[in-house]
């Protein structure tokens, strides 16, 4: 299990790197770099989706909060200040209306389309993307039980579950 619990992707390449390893492979440009790009397809998105982002703060301001998230979960420090609350209350109070299945296909999508041009920021090691795609599930996932929407999209391949011997 150390390669498991470990902040620190193994160097082997048969074994996967888990999300809270992605900083010691990514770094912090190139989470940035993602996110960032994330946000340039949903600032010129449609209105519907768009606005609800909009109206909580500018490109900025979302790049910021969302890389620190990342970087935080990703293994790369305390960033984030607030935890697993602040993204419940924010998502209950700033991002409601974007939080059913509609919200969450555009969401999903938009990701999509991102990590699909992004392989300049995911290095050349094909673990990374799954990875991320990983990190996404699991978090998509507790949002969807969250606030009570199907389940229904995907980022693509994702890392086996863990299992201890």
């Amino acid at each position: 299990m150390p390669d498991v619990v470990s902040l620190t992707a193994p160097s082997d390449p048969k074994q996967p790197i888990q999300f809270w390893q992605l900083y010691s492979v990514l770094g912090q440009d190139r989470i940035v770099g993602i996110v960032g790009r994330f946000y340039l397809r949903v600032f010129a998105d449609e209105a519907w989706f768009t606005s609800v982002f909009a109206r909580v703060g500018g490109l900025n301001h979302h790049v910021a909060t969302q890389a620190s998230m990342w970087i935080d979960v990703m293994g790369g420090g305390p960033y984030y200040h607030g935890g697993e609350f602040r993204l419940s209350f924010h998502h209950t109070h700033n991002a409601h209306q974007l939080m059913d299945e509609k919200g969450a296909q555009r969401w999903v999508k938009l990701m999509v389309k991102t990590l699909d041009t992004s392989d300049d920021l995911m290095t050349s090691d094909p673990r990374v993307r799954v990875s991320i795609n990983t990190f996404l599930t699991h978090f998509f996932g507790k949002y969807a039980t969250e606030f009570n929407f199907e389940n229904r999209e995907a980022f693509g391949a994702v890392n086996p579950p863990v299992t201890c011997k």
